[in-house]
């Protein structure tokens, strides 16, 4: 399994909620879509026991300082694409600014999955066959719902899970 966040936006609370049910889950590993804003919000991932992949978002500022911390914690920088390869399924990971991008990586015929943010809204389309998945916000901050997915690595099944804030 594989856990899929994205805009948490500083929301730290948010992220340990996260980091808890991806630990629950023994996901392998965590792919963050953008939009972690704050290089101190890497200290909030520290306790997650997978590998964690991101990219930037629109709204991540410090992108070099963001990358130190993160990495410093063994997580991986994608930089603003990730080209990832995680028990043979193929992803593309981005924030997704470029609607008419994240489309043309779908109809590409070379991602089995693609992952993006941006929207703050929860879903799955199906482009061609290829899954293109948004867990919507964990942050909670547009739709006051905080939320986030697990992708079943075997069969592709997709499951968006709201977070229980304090």
């Amino acid at each position: 399994m594989i856990g899929i966040i994205s805009d948490s936006h500083d929301n730290i609370n948010a992220i340990q909620k996260a980091v808890e049910l991806f630990n629950g889950k023994n996901v392998k590993a965590v792919l963050h879509a953008g939009d972690l804003i704050s290089p101190f919000t890497a200290r909030a991932f520290k306790e997650l026991e997978s590998k964690l992949y991101f990219v930037f978002g629109n709204n991540d500022g410090d992108k070099v300082t963001l990358t130190k911390r993160f990495e410093e914690i063994g997580a991986t920088s994608c930089g603003d694409f990730g080209d990832l390869t995680i028990d043979g399924l193929h992803i593309a990971l981005l924030h997704g600014t470029n609607e008419t991008l994240v489309k043309a990586l779908a109809k590409s015929g070379e991602f089995d999955v693609v992952v993006r943010g941006h929207t703050h809204e929860p879903g799955v389309k199906i482009i061609e066959g290829v899954p293109v998945i948004n867990p919507g916000e964990a942050s909670g901050v547009l739709s006051e719902k905080s939320t986030v997915a697990i992708l079943e690595i075997s069969n592709l099944n997709i499951e968006i899970m709201q977070l229980e804030l304090d």
